[in-house]
C-alpha cells in the first residue's frame, strides 16, 4: 500500500521523537503526517521543544499505531530537509486545530519536511 494511500485510510496514534544536540529526548504526540511522496513527509509544528531539537540534530522518527487490537503501525527513520512559514499553505494543509477554532490558535506554525530514511513496520514479526 502505496503511504499516502495508508495514512489516509488509517487512524491511530502517531510520536515524534527527536532529539537535542546533547542527546536529550523528546517524544510528542503529533497527528498523521502529510505525505508529499512515497520518500518525503512534513509535519505541522509549533516553536517547541519538537522544532527547537530538530534546528540542531535533523533526525527524528516517528511512530504510528494504528487503532484496533494488535500492533499495527509504522516506524518512520526521518531527518529533516527543510521547513516553510507560509501559514497559508500551513492552514490549508491542517486537519484540525485540536477543538477550538483555527483562528483561536494563535501559536505560530512550521511545516517541516523530512527524507524518510527507513520504513518499518511498528513490530518486526521473527519466522
Amino acid at each position: 500500500m502505496k503511504l499516502k494511500q495508508y495514512f489516509d485510510s488509517k487512524n491511530g496514534l502517531g510520536v515524534l521523537s527527536t532529539a537535542a544536540k546533547d542527546g536529550k529526548v523528546n517524544a510528542a504526540v503529533y497527528s498523521r503526517p502529510q505525505v508529499i511522496d512515497e520518500e518525503k513527509i512534513a509535519f505541522i509544528t509549533a516553536d517547541r521543544l519538537t522544532r527547537a531539537n530538530l534546528l540542531n540534530n535533523p533526525y527524528a522518527v516517528f511512530l504510528f499505531k494504528e487503532d484496533g487490537p494488535g500492533y499495527k503501525g509504522k516506524r518512520l527513520y526521518l531527518k529533516k530537509t527543510g521547513e516553510s512559514e507560509d501559514q497559508v499553505l500551513i492552514d490549508n494543509m491542517r486537519r484540525s486545530c485540536h477543538g477550538k477554532s483555527c483562528d483561536e490558535d494563535r501559536d505560530k506554525k512550521f511545516l517541516v519536511y523530512f527524507d524518510i530514511e527507513k520504513d518499518l513496520p511498528l513490530i518486526v514479526k521473527k519466522d
